[in-house]
C-alpha cells in the first residue's frame, strides 16, 4: 500500500440530464483507493450544497479529506460536458471557483512530504493562487507524476514545460504529445521518437502516452512498452485516462513489472469507458476475466 496525495480540482461533471462528481485528480483518487492506497486529496471547495456532497464522497470512498479547504467566498466547482456521438467528451470550465484558491498551508505540506507519491494535473495552474501553492508543494522530494490535462484556453506552454521538468513521470494523451513537442521545436513525426525527445529535454525518464482504443505507449527507465488497446463499446470516454494513470502508477509503485502494469491500466481504462461517469465501481475479478478474454 502506498501514501499518495493527488492535489487539483474537485467539481461537478453538469451532463445534459445529470450531474456527476469529477475533476481529474479526484478520479485518480478514486480509483487509486480502490486498489487499497492511502490516498488524500489536497483541494478546495464552496461553503454550499454541492461543496458538502464532494465531502461525503470522499468519505464513502475512503479517501482523507481533511485537507478540503471550505471556502466562503467561492463557490464549488461545475463544468458543462457535452459528448458527441461517440462518447468522446469536450468541457467548458467555469472561472473561478473554490479549487482556483486552495492556499499553502503548513499541515498540507507536511502530508505531501510523508506521501510516497504526488500525483497533479495541468488544469489547476490557471489560477495564480492554487498554481502557487503547486509550485510550494513540487520543492517536496516526492515521486512527482504530471498528468497534462490539456483545456483550453487554461494553460500556457511554458507553464507546461516547467511542471515537466519538475515531474519524474509524465502522462500525455497523443494530441497532447504532439502539440508540446512541435511547441518544444522538435524535429520528429514519429511517437517514440517524439517521447524520447521530450524526456531528454525535460530529463524525464519516465513517460506515457495514452492513445485512446489503440492503447498506450510508457517509457520506463529507458525501455518502451506497447499495449495496443481492448475492442469495446464505449459509453463515455470522461475519467478513462484518469482510472488509467491511476492504475499505472499504483502498479508501478508497487515495483510491478511495467508491461503488466501498461496491460492492467489499458484494461482499467477500457472498462471505465464502456460504463457511464468517470467512476463506476470495478472490482479486481472483472479486470482479470476482461484481460484474459
Amino acid at each position: 500500500m502506498s501514501k499518495i496525495v493527488c492535489f487539483g480540482e474537485v467539481l461537478w461533471d453538469v451532463f445534459s440530464n445529470h450531474k456527476k462528481i469529477g475533476g481529474a485528480p479526484l478520479n485518480v483518487a478514486t480509483r487509486l483507493q480502490s486498489f487499497k492506497n492511502d490516498v488524500t486529496m489536497i483541494s478546495a471547495i464552496g461553503n454550499d450544497r454541492l461543496g458538502k456532497l464532494i465531502l461525503e464522497y470522499l468519505k464513502e470512498h475512503n479517501i482523507n479529506s481533511s485537507q478540503i479547504q471550505v471556502l466562503d467566498d467561492f463557490e464549488t466547482g461545475e463544468v458543462a460536458v457535452t459528448l458527441n456521438d461517440k462518447g468522446a467528451a469536450s468541457y467548458k470550465i467555469a472561472h473561478p471557483k473554490a479549487w482556483d484558491k486552495i492556499q499553502f498551508t503548513e499541515k498540507a505540506s507536511a502530508v505531501v512530504k510523508n506521501a510516497d507519491a504526488f500525483v497533479f494535473g495541468s488544469l489547476i495552474t490557471r489560477d495564480e493562487v492554487s498554481k502557487n501553492t503547486l509550485y510550494k508543494f513540487l520543492t517536496h522530494p516526492n515521486y512527482k507524476v504530471f498528468d497534462v490535462n490539456l483545456r483550453k484556453p487554461f494553460y500556457e506552454k511554458n507553464i507546461l514545460f516547467e511542471l515537466m521538468q519538475k515531474a519524474n513521470f509524465v502522462k500525455f494523451n497523443d494530441e497532447e504529445i504532439y502539440e508540446i513537442a512541435a511547441f518544444l521545436n522538435s524535429p520528429y513525426k514519429n511517437l517514440e521518437q517524439n517521447i524520447h525527445f521530450l524526456s531528454k529535454e525535460t530529463n524525464t525518464n519516465q513517460i506515457c502516452v495514452t492513445k485512446g482504443e489503440h492503447g498506450a505507449v510508457l517509457l520506463y527507465d529507458n525501455k518502451m512498452f506497447y499495449n495496443s488497446g481492448y475492442q469495446i463499446k464505449v459509453a463515455d470516454t470522461v475519467g478513462s485516462g484518469d482510472s488509467f494513470i491511476a492504475t499505472l502508477i499504483s502498479n508501478l509503485l508497487q515495483k510491478e513489472n511495467p508491461q503488466k502494469a501498461i496491460d492492467t491500466a489499458c484494461a482499467v481504462g477500457a472498462l471505465v469507458a464502456q460504463k457511464e461517469g468517470a467512476n463506476p465501481f470495478i472490482s479486481t475479478k472483472e479486470i482479470t476475466d476482461f484481460m484474459k478474454n
